[in-house]
């Protein structure tokens, strides 16, 4: 159940409402969000400080709750409590909250507590970022922070490196180099963007080999906020020699019909004819 955004001076409804703000060019709000923080009972925010930045430039004086990933259970509870009967508004310092970004405890359990929830769409830097890097845009996926070890961050970019879509994740700018070493190690060859301060003045979208930009950014040491792109694997050329190779594997414990669909999916081979080799090295 959503609540319910009222006409222009009207109360709202009680509720939680989960609004996005600008990732940095303060002209970015919409006009519903405005409207929603004018005329909500109070602001729940991970920074009360940059939230009051934002509510002044809108000329909008509200309570504002701190909630970020260290508050406690019975806060939660009582913000919670609070939506029974007034209207509250979720922010985070920039963009759509929860992405990254504290608030999936409170929206979770406010669902449980059958409070009426509203999402107001907005600035998001990840999709912004996606959209100026040129990278392919039909598949990707959002996989948020880099670990900041070096060897948890080599792995996740293993065990990420094999799915076919553009990965996106957020970096720190003194972390940067680092990622950017680990991806010419891990995933050489692969069209990388670093897109950094979006929205704002010095807003950049530069794109290369891991390789390029790790000696861009050596020598000019990166600021502000950013996202970092990494284009899909190759596609790679499959022929009937390893296709009966798949499906000789497969067939040890596969039926002929879910070997061929597995070879199938991998190669990008037609089915029918992978079925029909798969009955002959079955009967072989």
């Amino acid at each position: 159940m959503a609540a319910t955004v009222s006409e222009p001076n009207e109360p709202l409804s009680p509720g939680l409402y989960i609004v996005a703000t600008p990732i940095g060019n303060l002209g970015d709000i919409t006009v519903r969000a405005s409207r929603v923080l004018s005329q909500c009972d109070g602001i729940a925010c991970e920074d009360t400080r940059v939230t009051q930045k934002l509510v002044r430039h809108l000329g909008i004086s509200k309570p504002l709750w701190r909630y970020d990933d260290h508050s406690a259970p019975n806060d939660r509870a009582r913000l919670i409590e609070s939506m029974r009967d007034r209207a509250v508004a979720l922010v985070s310092d920039a963009g759509m909250p929860l992405v990254s970004d504290p608030g999936f405890r409170l929206v979770r359990e406010a669902r449980e507590a059958g409070i009426p929830i509203t999402a107001l769409p907005g600035a998001n830097a990840p999709l912004t970022a996606l959209a100026l890097s040129g990278l392919p845009n039909d598949r990707f996926l959002f996989a948020g922070f880099l670990p900041s070890k070096d060897k948890a961050r080599a792995e996740v970019l293993q065990e990420l490196g094999i799915v076919r879509s553009t990965l996106i994740f957020f970096e720190t700018s003194p972390r940067l180099t680092k990622s950017l070493s680990a991806i010419a190690k891990v995933l050489p060859g692969r069209e990388v963007a670093v897109a950094r301060e979006l929205t704002k003045f010095y807003e950049e979208c530069r794109s290369g080999t891991a390789e390029e930009l790790l000696e861009h950014y050596q020598s000019h040491p990166p600021k502000g906020e950013i996202v970092l792109l990494v284009g899909p694997p190759p596609e790679v050329a499959h022929d009937a020699a390893d296709a009966d190779e798949m499906l000789r594997e497969l067939l040890e414990t596969e039926k002929p019909s879910q070997a061929a669909a597995q070879v199938a999916k991998v190669t990008g081979l037609d089915r029918k004819t992978l079925y029909a080799r798969a009955m002959e090295l079955k009967s072989q």
